[in-house]
Order: structure tokens, then C-alpha cells, then sequence
């Protein structure tokens, strides 16, 4: 009986050696692709959940040494479509719905944890010697730590490996063990052929003025081919439909969008039909005044809170530019639910169902700002007097 048992805890011995021995072949194989791969095209997808809502999306990622970046994010829900890219100028967020991009000068994506992109998880996985691994058939299972500054709640991640050190699956987990953000990846393609002109900011602006070159050339085509007296009819037709764009702008049935038409130029303004307020308020703050103003994009509603953590939330109707505008910012590009924002020390913007939302305040921390900005509702809040 002893000797079995013996031979029982030999064997035992033996398997988990060898199972750990798969399993950093598997991790090294891993790590040595991502840290010396000149480029790398993947698929996949990510869930990110929060609270009961779960949000999903699509992502394109494209990677070429010397730190050049562009990852295409789909939300499967609304078909919301924003790009992070990083060339040799900087890293911008692009929103191709709005015609528009934020501009940062930032360390992203080396300066913290990265779900999708192979040598952030790489960087992790070497960094952190307390790592654990688990063997399922032929797959690994490797948990380490993770650092995500702007949004600490994150505290560790999941890897899930091939035997060839092909990557599967990533989640990450919160303090609470809770399942935070899942990414799935269906390809990693390392014989893409990339190079520096796929990562060119010029090639959205000029998809956008070549869309407007190609619609100008129909228009002057269209007016070619009418006579004197057709263009006459069409211009007083113009002037009449301009004239009642006016007309409806001034009703108030107008709620989702107006026009401001001064002959032939129209721009596209913003009304806010609801206002949007955070069901998360951190303890002795309370919302102070609630301000309406009439700019030339249209409402823009400003929350003052006070208290012992006061901050101020403005939100406006998101109007599509009709020139491609960057916009600096401060900060680092980040996730917000089902968007990119731009975080900074203490200030949050982001763009989340066509309304552009900014929140600052000196007193509040990174956890408190994500968690106001997240929590933010359709609902209906008392002002209260500063006692």
C-alpha cells in the first residue's frame, strides 16, 4: 500500500512538472512574439460589464514597431465607431460620426494595462513574479497583476494561451473578483506587411474631403446640364426651402436638432431634450444650480455641485463638424463604458449617445470621476441651498 501511494505522489509530481514546464514554453513562446514581432494585425472582441449592462464591441488592431498603433473599435449595439491611433505625431481618438478627433501627447499605450494589444500583456506577464498558471487540455491559464493608473478598481488578469503560445482570451477582474472587461480573439495575423503610411491621420481627412469633392463635382454636373430656366426654378425652390427650415427651427416642436440658415449656408445645431444627471454623487455633495445656455451649436446645460467634493458637469448636443477638426487635450485616452473619453488629474470628456459630457474637479479622485461620469442617467434631481 506504500509503495503505491508512493508511486501515486511520484506520478503526481511528475504530471505537474511537466505541466508546468508546457505552460512556460507556452508563456515564453508567447512573450517572445509580442516583444520582437515588427507588426501584428488582430481580431477580436471585447465585453465590458458594468453593474447589470454589458457593452460589446468589435476591435481591429493594428501594430507596427517603433510604437505605431491604430485599433478600430465597433460598438455591436449602436454601431458607434471610434479609432485609437498612434503614429509619429501623437495619439488621437477619432470619431468618424462627429468628424472629429482628440489629440494627446501621451505615452498610450506603454504607460498602463492594455486588454488587446499583445505587449502591454506581455510587459504584465514579465513583470509580475507572482503570476500563477493552470493547465486545461492543451490551454493555459496565467493570472497576474495589471496596472491600469486611471482606473485602479482593475487589479488583475486572466491569459488564456495555446500550447504555441497564441493568445485566446484575456479578462480582467476587479478587487471584488468581479469580471470587469473580457476580450476575446478570434486572429493574430503576424505577416501583415504593415507600414507607416497605414497609421496616417491625413487618410480620415481626406476620405472626408474627398467625399465632398465627389459630391461638389455631382452637384456641378447636375447644374451643367439644366438650362437658365431650370436653375431659376430651382433657385427660388432652394429659397423657399430655406425659408421654411427657418420657420421650423422656430417651432418647438424642434427638439431633437435646428438649422440656422442664412441662404445657402446651414449649420446644424443641438437642442437637449433631457438632462442627463449622476446617480452616483459622492457623500456630503449635493447639486447647487443648474444652468441653461444658448450657444451657437445650442443648449448647453451646466450642473454645479457643492460640497465637500463639488465638481461641475456640462453637457451639449455632439454636432457633427463639417470640416475635420482635432482638438487638443489633456490626459490619456480612456474606456467609459461604451466610448473612448479623455482622462486627466481632474477632468473627464467624453461623447456618449450624440451628447458631449465634461466633468472636473479639483477635489475629486480618478475611482470618483469614472464612477459620476458611468453613473449617468435620465433622471431628476432637487437644487439644493448650501447650508
Amino acid at each position: 500500500m506504500k509503495k503505491i501511494l508512493v508511486l501515486f505522489l511520484l506520478l503526481l509530481t511528475v504530471t505537474c512538472a511537466c505541466g508546468k514546464k508546457d505552460s512556460n514554453a507556452s508563456l515564453k513562446k508567447f512573450i517572445d512574439k509580442a516583444n520582437n514581432a515588427d507588426s501584428y494585425t488582430l481580431k477580436g472582441n471585447m465585453e465590458i460589464y458594468d453593474d447589470e449592462e454589458t457593452f460589446t464591441y468589435s476591435i481591429e488592431a493594428d501594430f507596427l514597431k517603433d510604437n505605431y498603433y491604430k485599433v478600430v473599435m465597433l460598438n455591436q449595439t449602436n454601431n458607434h465607431e471610434q479609432i485609437l491611433l498612434r503614429n509619429a505625431d501623437a495619439v488621437y481618438v477619432i470619431t468618424p460620426s462627429l468628424n472629429k478627433s482628440f489629440k494627446f501627447q501621451s505615452d498610450w499605450p506603454n504607460n498602463s494595462s492594455q486588454s488587446y494589444l499583445l505587449k502591454p500583456i506581455a510587459n504584465d506577464l514579465n513583470n509580475d513574479t507572482e503570476k500563477t498558471f493552470e493547465q486545461t487540455n492543451d490551454e493555459y491559464t496565467i493570472k497576474s497583476k495589471v496596472n491600469y493608473p486611471n482606473n485602479p478598481d482593475l487589479k488583475y488578469q486572466k491569459i488564456t494561451l495555446d500550447k504555441d503560445g497564441m493568445i485566446k482570451k484575456n479578462e480582467v477582474y476587479d478587487d471584488k473578483d468581479t469580471l470587469k472587461m473580457k476580450v476575446t480573439f478570434t486572429s493574430v495575423d503576424f505577416n501583415c506587411g504593415l507600414k507607416n503610411t497605414d497609421f496616417r491621420l491625413e487618410d480620415y481627412i481626406e476620405e472626408d474631403n474627398e467625399k465632398d469633392k465627389t459630391e461638389s463635382n455631382n452637384n456641378n454636373n447636375n447644374t451643367s446640364n439644366n438650362t437658365k430656366s431650370n436653375n431659376t426654378t430651382n433657385n427660388e425652390s432652394n429659397t423657399k426651402t430655406n425659408e421654411t427650415k427657418k420657420e421650423e427651427c422656430d417651432e418647438e416642436t424642434c427638439k431633437e436638432e435646428k438649422s440656422t440658415c442664412e441662404g445657402d449656408d446651414c449649420k446644424q445645431t443641438g437642442l437637449l431634450e433631457d438632462v442627463m444627471y449622476p446617480l452616483y454623487i459622492p457623500s456630503n455633495t449635493y447639486l447647487s444650480t443648474k444652468d441653461k445656455v444658448d450657444t451657437d451649436n445650442g443648449d448647453r446645460i451646466i450642473l454645479t455641485f457643492g460640497g465637500d467634493k463639488s465638481f461641475v458637469l456640462v453637457e451639449e448636443k455632439a454636432v457633427s463638424n463639417p470640416v475635420f477638426e482635432i482638438i487638443p487635450v489633456y490626459g490619456d485616452p480612456l474606456m467609459i463604458n461604451d466610448t473612448i473619453g479623455a482622462i486627466s488629474n481632474n477632468s473627464l470628456t467624453w461623447t456618449k449617445d450624440n451628447i458631449s459630457y465634461y466633468l472636473a474637479g479639483n477635489d475629486l479622485t480618478t475611482s470618483e470621476l469614472l464612477n459620476i461620469g458611468k453613473s449617468i442617467r435620465v433622471e431628476d434631481l432637487t437644487v439644493s441651498k448650501e447650508k
